[in-house]
C-alpha cells in the first residue's frame, strides 16, 4: 500500500505512528536519549546551527512548566536568548561554567559535558 500524505493530523510519530500527541511510544522511552540518574547535564551544541553554538542543559526533573521558569532564569542570567525543545533547554552563545554554577546553587548534581 502506498503511503499519503496528510497535515489532517500535525506531525506523526515513526514508531507508532500516531500523532506525536497521542503517541504511545514516546511515554515509554526518554525523549532525550539521556540517562535518568538525576545528573544535570550541560554541554555545547553546533550542530545544524551554521557554526553557532548553543548551550544545552539536559537531564532536568522538572515539569513543562517549571522547566520553563528555569529556562527564562537561566536565560536572564546570562543575558542571551533561548528555548526548550524536547525537554532541552537550549541557551544561545557559550555559557557552560555560568550555567554549571547557577544550578549547582540550586542544589542540582551538575556534569560539564563535551569539549
Amino acid at each position: 500500500m502506498a503511503r499519503v500524505y496528510s497535515s489532517e493530523h500535525g506531525r506523526m510519530c515513526p514508531n507508532c505512528r500516531q500523532p506525536i500527541n497521542n503517541c504511545r511510544c514516546q511515554k515509554q522511552t526518554n525523549n532525550n536519549n539521556t540517562p535518568n540518574d538525576g545528573i544535570i547535564r550541560v554541554g555545547r551544541e553546533t550542530k545544524g546551527r551554521k557554526g553557532s553554538g548553543v548551550t544545552t542543559v539536559t537531564g532536568l526533573p522538572l515539569n513543562d512548566k517549571d522547566l520553563k521558569k528555569i529556562a527564562k532564569e537561566l536565560k536572564k542570567k546570562c543575558g542571551s536568548g533561548g528555548t526548550i525543545k524536547d525537554g532541552v533547554i537550549e541557551i544561545q552563545g557559550e555559557h557552560r561554567d555560568r550555567i554549571v554554577t547557577l544550578l549547582e546553587g540550586k542544589g542540582y548534581t551538575v556534569k560539564r559535558v563535551g569539549g
